[in-house]
C-alpha cells in the first residue's frame, strides 16, 4: 500500500488563538497537520515583526566578526554546551555539520552535587555572552527572543493539547520548575557537494519554531523518502516536532526528519521549547482513535528515536531506535554524546562511558 505522503508543508494561520468560537477548529486543523506532516507554516503567530528583524540583525553582525572575537564565547570552554561554534564543530548522526552558530540555553544554576546523580544534571549552568561593544544587545535581545517563542510554543502545545482530547495545559503541567529550552542562532556557508549545512535529524524537545530567513535550505523527508522543500514566506515561523511529543502521544504526533542544504550564505534561528530535565517521556493515555490511527500508517507504527552515539556505532540507523529515552535529560545526554565528542572527552571524560 503506498503511504500517506505529502508534497509541501502546510500553512496553518493562528488568528483565531485567542478566538473560543474558533478554537476547537483551528486545534483541530494544528493536530491533524502536526500528524499527518510534522510540519507547519505559522501565520498571524503575534511575534513583533520588529523583533525578528533585531534578532537577524544581531546574528549578521555576531557572524560577521572575526574567529578571536567570536571565540570570547567559544563553546569548548564550556562544560554545559554552550556559545559559539566554528564550521564542522558539530556532528549530526557521525556526519559533520557544516554551519557555525551560537547555542543559548535556559540558565540555571550550575548542579552543586558536581555530577553525582544521573549525568544529565550536569547540562544545567550559565550562558556565555559577548561585551556590549563588541555584540550590543547580545543578551537582552536573546532573553527577549527568548521569552517571546516560549510563550507562543505555549500557545501551540495548548491548541495540540486540545486537538488530543486533552485539557489545554495539559502540556504546562509536564513542564516542571526548570524547563530546559534552546535558542540556535545559524549561519550556513554554502554547502559543498555531497555535504549538510546539518545532517538528516530528528529535534528533541516538545517544539521547535524556526524563523528560516529569506533564504531556503530546510528539508523535510516525506514518507516516499523525497526531500520537500520548506518555504521561506515573510512574516512566518516553521513548526516541528520533536521527540518528546512522539514518545508521549504513542507516535500519533512522529517528529520528522529534516536536514539543510544551503546554495548560498544562509542565517536562520530556532527554538527549541523543552521541559525540566527530570520529565519522564511517558504516554499520555489518549482516546482510541488515536492508537488506531498509528496502527494504520506505516510511517507512525515505525516511527523510531535518534539513535545515541554507542548505538550508531554499533550499526543501529539514525533514527532506528525503537525505544525513547526515559527522561528528557537522557536524551538531551544522548545528544550532547553524539553531536560533541570533542567537548564530551574534555569536560566529561568521567562520564562518557554512560552515554
Amino acid at each position: 500500500m503506498t503511504p500517506r505522503s505529502f508534497d509541501a508543508i502546510p500553512v496553518v494561520d493562528l488568528a483565531a488563538v485567542d478566538d473560543p468560537a474558533r478554537r476547537d477548529a483551528l486545534a483541530n486543523e494544528l493536530c491533524s497537520t502536526c500528524h499527518d506532516v510534522g510540519f507547519a507554516v505559522l501565520a498571524n503567530h503575534g511575534v513583533d515583526p520588529q523583533l525578528v528583524t533585531d534578532v537577524f540583525d544581531l546574528m549578521h553582525r555576531f557572524f560577521a566578526l572575526d574567529d578571536a572575537q567570536k571565540s570570547l564565547i567559544d563553546k569548548r570552554r564550556s562544560p554545559h554546551f554552550r556559545g559559539w561554534e566554528a564550521v564542522g564543530s558539530e556532528f549530526t548522526n557521525n556526519r559533520v555539520d557544516v554551519r557555525e552558530q551560537i547555542d543559548v540555553w535556559s540558565e540555571w544554576p550550575a548542579d552543586p552535587a558536581n555530577g553525582a546523580g544521573p549525568a544529565w544534571r550536569r547540562l544545567l549552568g550559565p550562558n556565555q555572552w559577548m561585551p556590549d561593544e563588541l555584540l550590543a544587545d547580545h543578551r537582552r535581545l536573546t532573553l527577549r527572543w527568548m521569552d517571546e517563542l516560549s510563550e507562543l510554543a505555549d500557545r501551540i502545545l495548548g491548541l495540540i493539547a486540545l486537538g488530543l482530547g486533552l485539557d489545554p495545559d495539559h502540556f504546562d503541567r509536564c513542564f516542571g520548575d526548570q524547563p530546559m529550552s534552546l535558542t540556535k542562532m545559524i549561519h550556513y556557508p554554502p554547502t559543498p557537494d555531497g555535504g549538510a549545512g546539518v545532517n538528516a535529524h530528528h529535534d528533541t524537545g516538545f517544539v521547535t519554531l524556526l524563523a528560516p530567513g529569506p533564504t531556503p535550505g530546510l528539508q523535510v523527508l516525506n514518507p516516499l523518502g523525497e526531500w520537500i522543500d520548506a518555504p521561506s514566506i515573510p512574516d512566518t515561523f516553521i513548526l516541528n516536532l520533536g521527540e518528546m511529543l512522539q514518545a508521549m502521544t504513542g507516535n500519533y504526533l512522529a517528529a520528522t526528519a529534516h536536514r539543510v542544504i544551503a546554495h548560498e550564505e544562509r542565517f536562520s534561528t530556532a527554538y527549541f521549547h523543552g521541559p525540566s530535565l527530570d520529565t519522564e517521556l511517558v504516554q499520555i493515555e489518549l482516546a482510541p482513535r488515536f492508537a488506531e490511527a498509528v496502527a494504520a500508517s506505516e510511517r507512525h507504527r515505525s516511527a523510531g528515536f535518534m539513535a545515541s552515539r554507542s548505538q550508531t556505532e554499533a550499526g543501529i540507523a539514525d533514527m532506528g531506535n525503537d525505544r525513547p529515552a526515559s527522561t528528557y535529560g537522557e536524551q538531551l545526554w544522548n545528544y550532547f554524546a553524539r553531536s560533541y565528542p570533542d567537548n564530551m572527552a574534555a569536560h566529561h571524560r568521567d562520564l562518557v562511558t554512560r552515554s
